[in-house]
């Protein structure tokens, strides 16, 4: 993972207590590709950057299916939201943030 030391990272025992769901409800949402999350030490975990407003980030579903329609695995995708992106000057989930899903999600379908 190209962050990990400034990603923070929630367990889903973490994502139960914030977004106040069930543990299936969790599972469900990266199932459906509205959160994303990989195995960090064997637990899975989804950056705390996914959340907002202790939702997922509205933004972040489309361009995830964007993304697995490109081919990219959901670990991939995870990688790519988070690491460095030439194009956007910024990583992909801060563009997000700061509501450039378009020019994300224009970027995402270039990949493929």
């Amino acid at each position: 993972m190209t962050d990990d030391d400034q990603t923070e990272w929630l367990t889903v025992p973490d994502l139960v207590e914030r977004l106040g769901l069930t543990p299936s409800r969790i599972r469900k949402l990266i199932d459906d590709r509205h959160l994303l999350a990989t195995r960090v030490d064997g637990v899975l975990k989804v950056p705390a950057s996914f959340l907002r407003d202790d939702a997922p980030l509205p933004e972040l579903h489309g361009t995830a299916v964007v993304l697995a329609d490109a081919g990219f695995s959901d670990a991939e995708a995870l990688e790519w939201l988070l690491g460095e992106e030439d194009s956007l000057g910024t990583s992909p989930i801060a563009a997000l943030r700061a509501g450039r899903k378009s020019e994300v999600r224009r970027v995402a379908q270039a990949l493929a």
